[in-house]
């Protein structure tokens, strides 16, 4: 981490958690940047438009933003809600891996070196509950097989880059108040940023490779 405020990369920082993390960023008076598929960032926020799809504009993006302390990889898909057991829209499926799988790696991977000159720096992706293999439930199969996949994938990771100490986590946000998660769900996404950015303030290569809760607890795989 750097001396200055840190400057922090949130994927998907148009609505939802990834909006108010980066509310809460910008409230911390930390530089705040964000890509965004569509819609407009929160105001203070450095913009640029991206699919996260487009593994060859990532180098763009590297060369855009300098040096990064924070990168959050944030940006998700619910995609096809089928259970197993029913006719799976394939390419559906595909496309869900493709953002919350894929996606998270390759952008890790163009941003190492803005990781790097900032002295090294931290990673931080978004998973879910439902990636626990401790559930046994199978509706929203693709959702739940691509955060299973992307626990792996930065679990991976941070054991890549831990002899840099770039310290690398999970984070379990919970049943959120969102446009994925529903009026219904029973965490206000303003509470739950301002935990996910404690833990990445935070954050040290000790806690490498951990799925945390977005309180900072442990979170079984």
């Amino acid at each position: 981490m750097t001396q200055t405020a840190p400057h922090i990369l949130v994927t998907g920082g148009g609505r939802g958690i990834g909006a108010a993390l980066c509310v809460d960023a910008l409230g911390r008076g930390w530089r705040v940047s964000t890509t965004l598929r569509s819609g407009a960032a929160p105001a203070g926020v450095t913009a640029h438009p991206l699919d996260l799809r487009d593994v060859a504009a990532l180098a763009a993006l590297s060369q855009a933003v300098g040096p990064v302390d924070i990168l959050i990889n944030n940006a998700g898909i619910m995609g096809p809600r089928e259970s197993a057991l029913d006719l799976v829209d394939y390419a559906g499926f595909a496309e869900v891996l493709a953002v919350n799988t894929l996606a998270p790696l390759a952008v890790s991977q163009a941003l190492l070196p803005n990781l790097r000159a900032a002295g090294g720096g931290r990673i931080l992706s978004i998973s879910s509950q439902m990636s626990a293999m401790g559930q046994a439930s199978s509706n929203s199969i693709a959702y739940r097989a691509s955060k299973v996949a992307l626990n792996k994938v930065m679990q991976g990771l941070a054991t890549d880059l831990a002899p840099e100490g770039i310290a690398v986590a999970l984070i379990n946000p919970g049943w959120v108040r969102t446009d994925m998660g529903g009026a219904q769900a029973d965490l206000d996404p303003a509470d739950v940023a301002a935990g996910i950015l404690d833990i990445a303030d935070g954050l040290t290569i000790a806690q490498t490779g951990q799925f945390l809760r977005y309180d900072g607890t442990p979170f079984a795989w």
